[in-house]
């Protein structure tokens, strides 16, 4: 990590949270709000005194109806802007879920095969570290944006325990 990320302080923090079961994985087209049109896993932002697990939590339930269960932080994602807006992103797998998958006003849930993500569709950073996620490494993600393109990204990996 560079002197840079060392003094780097967040305007605003988030989760993501990614439900992983039998070979599939949720996705949501996100409709409105940062990344409106993009392919990303339900999140948002972290309200007052609410942890990032709860957030998590919340988010999903907001955006897609169900409840993600068996949750794990799996790692962490820095994003500064070069217009100044800076995030930091707390990233979590669940394992399953309860409830019944809705469309809201945020996003169209979607389940896809866990070799078919459409990275494409998606931010520039996930194909660094989405992958390797599901493969069981957890990560210190670090990225730098001008609008849609990333500039520069560094990424640290640990393997989990078995």
């Amino acid at each position: 990590m560079n002197a840079f990320w060392a003094a780097w302080t967040p305007r605003e923090r988030a989760t993501l949270c990614f439900v992983i079961q039998e070979g599939r994985i949720l996705l949501i087209r996100k409709k409105r709000g940062m990344g409106a049109g993009k392919v990303n896993g339900p999140g948002g932002r972290i309200e007052p005194g609410e942890s990032p697990l709860e957030c998590a939590i919340r988010e999903t339930r907001e955006e897609v109806g169900i409840t993600p269960l068996a949750l794990a932080r799996r790692g962490v994602l820095h994003f500064q802007f070069v217009d100044g807006y800076s995030l930091h992103c707390t990233v979590f797998s669940a394992s399953g879920h309860e409830g019944t998958l809705i469309e809201t006003e945020e996003a169209l849930p979607f389940w896809v095969p866990l070799d078919s993500i459409p990275f494409e569709e998606m931010w520039a950073d996930d194909i660094h570290w989405l992958p390797r996620m599901i493969g069981g490494e957890d990560f210190l993600g670090y990225f730098h944006f001008d609008n849609d393109a990333m500039l520069d990204h560094s990424i640290l990996w640990q393997a989990r325990p078995a």
